[in-house]
């Protein structure tokens, strides 16, 4: 039997609990339910007491000497970080296309060209399920590294059903062998494949008559996911699949608003979909729109600084009402990062967001944008033990430090795992 975990003498522990429960807006994106000399009881693998240190010390006075004792003097403690939109399973690598971008091509440029998310779909195409494999479990101990805990990960690198069910299979296969909670999203309509040129509309029966349906049957995957941008699919089309998979016990999700102002906030709202993503040109109307519906925005602000574009309205959106998640977007093409501390850190560099609003949409909020709020995202009695020691001493400095990695440690249900 495995010894409880007591730590105790925590400098600030962001519990993240709040009175306000479902995705946090507004004022409710400042409150971290903050406690100094702050104290956490973890036994099997959940949490099972939140509070001062006195107070702890007085709860498990009898049972004190059977813990394992961590002393967090001078630290911060946070719920375990929360990627909730990854393309992490892929194939090689794209390092040429940062080299063209910085010569000056564009993100369609370098597509149209046959790279970008082509050229990933033919190395993941071509990789073997060993690679894919090796590959995604690097980056996935990366994250853990940088204190991420739970992935959203997205197929959308096959554009074929092999290669997309490869994909799916993949995550659930590292979902057994991996510390990290992977949750799949199905996106066949990540790019329209060169075969299906001029022959779109084709391109999404085929998604929705033979994709979906095996994904559904299979429960490969809790989330459909869209691009909906002009030069790929349309809102017209991005309904269409969007509501095919509702019928089939998928949630929606959106890429929307990444290039161009073209409706994707507004689809979001309309379909009901759990969150949109990227949103750089979203439009007011749209902003609106998410607000009144209750979908999470899920900014990127890694994504948007390289591809040297500015980022999302974040500051706007808080201000209208929209709850906000934030996220890596690692992928091979426009965001090759596992870092979501950098992330926060450009959340508030970026998009204006406070260091409070940052790190609640980098936990809470984004475990809202994958329906994982109940399990994870929040140190609350009940919950997944998992959380990060930070070698700050408060949430600011975390957030005040940019760009240097300051996780001490990291548990998962209750097991060390960084160290």
């Amino acid at each position: 039997m495995k010894k409880p975990i007591w730590i105790k003498y925590i400098s600030q522990l962001a519990t993240l609990n709040s009175d306000v429960k479902g995705p946090r807006s507004k004022e409710a994106m400042s409150d971290l339910g903050l406690i100094e000399d702050g104290s956490l009881w973890l036994e099997d693998g959940k949490i099972q007491a939140v509070g001062t240190t006195d107070e702890l010390s007085e709860r498990y006075a009898d049972r004190i000497q059977e813990a394992e004792i961590v002393d967090a003097t001078g630290h911060l403690v946070t719920p375990g970080l929360v990627d909730p939109h990854t393309h992490v399973v892929y194939g090689g690598s794209r390092e040429r296309e940062f080299e063209m971008r910085l010569e000056g091509a564009t993100y369609m440029d370098i597509m149209n060209a046959g790279g970008g998310i082509h050229a990933t779909a033919r190395m993941t195409r071509e990789a073997t399920e060993e690679e894919l494999f090796e590959q995604t479990t690097r980056r996935l101990d990366s994250f853990l590294q940088h204190g991420v805990t739970t992935v959203e990960g997205k197929s959308g690198y096959g554009m074929n059903l092999e290669t997309e069910l490869k994909q799916l299979r993949m995550m659930k296969r590292l979902q057994e062998a991996h510390a990290i909670d992977l949750v799949p999203t199905f996106m066949g309509a990540h790019a329209v494949p060169p075969e299906f040129k001029g022959r779109e509309d084709e391109f999404v029966d085929h998604i929705i008559n033979d994709m979906l349906p095996i994904v559904a049957e299979e429960k490969l995957a809790e989330f459909n996911d869209v691009f909906c941008e002009l030069g790929v699919y349309t809102p017209e089309q991005s309904e269409k699949i969007l509501e095919a998979g509702k019928k089939l016990g998928l949630t929606p999700k959106i890429h929307a608003d990444e290039i161009e102002p073209y409706g994707g906030a507004e689809l979001a709202a309309k379909v009901g979909a759990i969150s949109a993503e990227h949103l750089l040109k979203a439009s007011d109307e749209g902003i609106q729109a998410m607000a009144k519906a209750g979908t999470l925005a899920c900014l990127l602000p890694a994504t948007a600084l390289y591809l040297r574009e500015d980022a999302a309205a974040g500051r706007k959106m808080v201000d209208e009402g929209v709850a906000v998640a934030i996220s890596t977007d690692c992928n091979p093409g426009s965001s090759p990062t596992t870092s979501m501390p950098l992330v926060m850190n450009l959340a508030c560099i970026s998009m204006r967001l406070t260091p409070a609003e940052a790190l609640t949409a980098a936990t809470y909020n984004a475990a809202c944008a994958i329906n994982r709020q109940n399990v994870v995202g929040s140190l609350e009695v009940g919950k997944q033990a998992d959380l990060v020691l930070w070698n700050v001493k408060n949430y600011q400095e975390l957030q005040y430090l940019f760009g240097v990695n300051h996780v001490k440690a990291v548990w998962k249900k209750g097991v060390q795992v960084v160290s």
